[in-house]
């Protein structure tokens, strides 16, 4: 299981972009997060063909299919998307990993039972 945030563990952490600018100006070793895909597919394209890892936030199925095929590297999404997307991306062999934002470590068991790749503290993105 990926976990993103934990203080106890040293993580990449993710920046919010709302621009070119914005990916341009990111950390180097950052991981770009765009949300929502429908406003954001542009910068995806983006990241990919300048070989940025990227994120993306998505509320649906169609738009995990769509982050996965754009080639994001994690999809954010809350815990029952997660738990409808996490068998088709395995079925599919998704190279997208999917996470659910959580805020407590007693989340992370939970999580996990329900065979969700991984999960991401708020303290990671910025």
């Amino acid at each position: 299981m990926i976990i993103i945030g934990h203080q106890w563990i040293e993580s990449s952490r993710f920046c919010k972009v709302f621009s070119i600018e914005d990916i341009q100006k990111s950390e180097v070793g950052s991981i770009v997060l765009l949300e929502p895909l429908a406003d954001s597919h542009d910068y995806a394209r983006y990241c990919k063909k300048n070989n940025l890892a990227f994120s993306v936030v998505v509320g649906t199925l169609d738009d995990a299919l769509f982050a996965n095929a754009l080639g994001a590297k994690y999809i954010l999404c809350e815990e029952d998307v997660a738990l409808m997307i996490q068998p088709i991306a395995q079925e599919y062999l998704f190279d997208t990993r999917i996470l659910v934002l959580i805020h407590s470590s007693k989340e992370i068991s939970k999580i996990a039972r329900g065979h969700i790749d991984g999960v991401i503290f708020p303290e990671a993105i910025y």
